[in-house]
């Protein structure tokens, strides 16, 4: 089976000996995995995704993705969780960076849910569940990601446009200085929002695309308060803060700690920002640390 790889997926990623040997890897591990395919081949940013067949009969999806740490350490946050509350790993080759996944609805994420509570009552049961799992050995610590961004937050300030934002990223430095010394033990999603949960069969919704860290709980919310944001912008306080308690209650989180760890992903995400050479912060983001700020 010769994979056609998407375009549109060599067009964003670039061209480097992993996509060029994509067409190979895939037969490969068809061939290895007894897989059959069963339909063209989809992509996300990092990622292909062919749908295929099992030698039983199963349907499955084979995610083809570049061997990285976070490829390894997807791998094995899900084999801690094994399908509790997210897709089942069934088959994973790190060296290879293959994982066969059980096949969800891909045409139904949770994004599609129309009412803003009902879908924040599924993520938030979700997270509480992902989260009530002790992160295995193995995987990056907040402890080490915490004092990188620290190390960084300065030059990153610096960098910034605006002197508000720079004041900002300084405030967010200084919540995660607090926190340092705690960094938690749980496993973290890393990326749980509304697009990362699909509609399966086993479960009515299921998250995907976990990142694993280990580390304390609060630093997974801020992609679910960010997650659908036009939903938020015609009353951000309220809402903003209706997302947090459900989060934070679900948790069963201590409300300091949460904004700290929120306000330290804040933090992660402007120091990728100004590495990817922007001079401005996300304005949701900046909108929920203005908010959990003033209101913590």
């Amino acid at each position: 089976m010769n994979l056609d790889v998407p375009d549109a997926f060599v067009a964003s990623y670039g061209r480097n000996a992993w996509v060029e040997g994509l067409p190979r890897l895939a037969a490969d591990v068809l061939c290895r995995w007894e897989l059959r395919p069963d339909g063209a081949a989809t992509h996300g940013m990092a990622a292909v995704v062919l749908p295929v067949v099992r030698g039983d009969g199963t349907p499955a999806v084979l995610k083809l993705q570049e061997p990285r740490d976070e490829t390894t350490g997807a791998m094995i946050g899900l084999r801690a969780w094994d399908g509790e509350g997210v897709v089942r790993l069934l088959n994973g080759d790190a060296a290879a960076g293959a994982m066969l996944l059980e096949r969800l609805h891909a045409d139904r994420p949770l994004s599609t849910v129309d009412d803003d509570d009902e879908a924040m009552g599924i993520l938030a049961g979700l997270l509480a569940r992902l989260v009530a799992v002790p992160a295995p050995e193995g995987l990056r610590h907040l402890a080490d990601v915490a004092a990188g961004m620290l190390a960084e937050a300065p030059r990153a300030a610096a960098a910034l446009a605006d002197p508000a934002e720079q004041r900002l990223v300084r405030t967010c430095a200084a919540a995660v200085a607090e926190l340092v010394g705690e960094p938690g033990d749980r496993l973290l999603h890393w990326d749980l929002h509304q697009d990362n949960v699909l509609a399966g069969d086993r479960e009515p919704w299921l998250a995907i695309d976990p990142e694993s860290l280990a580390g304390d709980p609060g630093f997974d919310l801020l992609p679910a308060l960010d997650s659908c944001w036009e939903r938020v912008a015609s009353d951000v306080d309220r809402t903003v803060l209706r997302r947090f308690d459900r989060l934070t209650e679900a948790i069963g989180g201590d409300r300091r700690r949460a904004v700290g760890w929120t306000l330290g992903r804040v933090l992660q995400n402007a120091l990728w920002d100004v590495e990817d050479g922007k001079r401005g912060l996300e304005p949701s983001q900046v909108a929920i640390a203005d908010v959990l700020l003033r209101r913590r």
